[in-house]
């Protein structure tokens, strides 16, 4: 690659280490959130096929990034130009999958509000609803949905509080129904919507994040890579020596003027 430039190849180097490294925070930030939710016990419904894409997109952005590297390293035009292909392609899914969901973002918490609505009451949902309500109930430390009343005169043991809870003023005390008995029981005070939301909301900015950065890196990879394959294509010219024409070089001269002498 002669007629490349040693520091657009450097840069162009630089720019799939960089690549790389993006690619495996997106693998271990999906191994995280994997490890968080199901030590949450949250068995929400899509996560796990949000994990297999995050999964997915780390290993194309480090295989991709790698494929980079060895082309450039190794001087090979094929290689740039599948890269170059795999940039084009990357940045119109990243920019058709992150517009949508950017637009859709302030929507998302009232599309949430309405579908949990649809769940209450709680005490007579069906079974799989109350297992993830109580699941939420007890690792989130709340009560309900929106609120305890989301369970009617049934409310769940995974809504009580023990008596560390209480010293914290997590808790307060409600009078229900039970069994035909009046009963005073200590509960969280918190729901678990605003909690679960805020989850939420915070995993949908770091995705737009992930993939606006992934479409600005993927913009600059297709200039790198087609300058790069340009280049290649049409490698610089060597200096050409020039010459200065005997007419113009100095010398002694070509004849010499004759002087007649008394």
């Amino acid at each position: 690659m002669a007629g490349v430039n040693p520091c657009l190849k450097k840069t162009f180097t630089i720019f799939n280490v960089f690549f790389a490294i993006i690619g495996g925070l997106i693998i271990g930030f999906t191994l995280l959130c994997q490890v968080l939710t199901s030590a949450n016990g949250s068995e929400l419904e899509g996560r796990t096929y949000s994990v297999i894409a995050l999964y997915v997109m780390g290993v194309i952005t480090m295989a991709i990034a790698l494929l980079g590297a060895c082309g450039a390293h190794k001087e090979n035009k094929a290689c740039l130009i599948v890269f170059l292909v795999c940039m084009v392609i990357g940045s119109l899914l990243m920019l058709r999958t992150g517009v949508p969901v950017a637009v859709a973002r302030p929507r998302i918490e009232g599309m949430m509000e309405e579908r949990f609505q649809q769940l209450l009451p709680l005490d007579k949902a069906s079974e799989d609803v109350k297992d993830m309500a109580d699941s939420l109930q007890t690792h989130l430390q709340c009560c309900g949905l929106f609120s305890y009343q989301d369970w009617e005169q049934d409310i769940p043991v995974s809504c009580q509080c023990n008596e560390e809870e209480e010293m914290e003023g997590q808790c307060h005390t409600v009078t229900n129904y039970k069994d035909f008995m009046l009963k005073s029981r200590s509960i969280f005070v918190k729901p678990c919507f605003p909690i679960l939301m805020h989850f939420i909301l915070m995993v949908v900015d770091i995705m737009i994040g992930v993939v606006f950065t992934l479409a600005a890196l993927a913009l600059l990879g297709m200039i790198l890579s087609s300058v790069i394959i340009h280049q290649m294509r049409y490698p610089t010219s060597p200096p050409m020596m020039v010459t200065v024409p005997a007419i113009f070089a100095s010398g002694p001269p070509k004849y010499q003027e004759l002087y007649n002498h008394p």
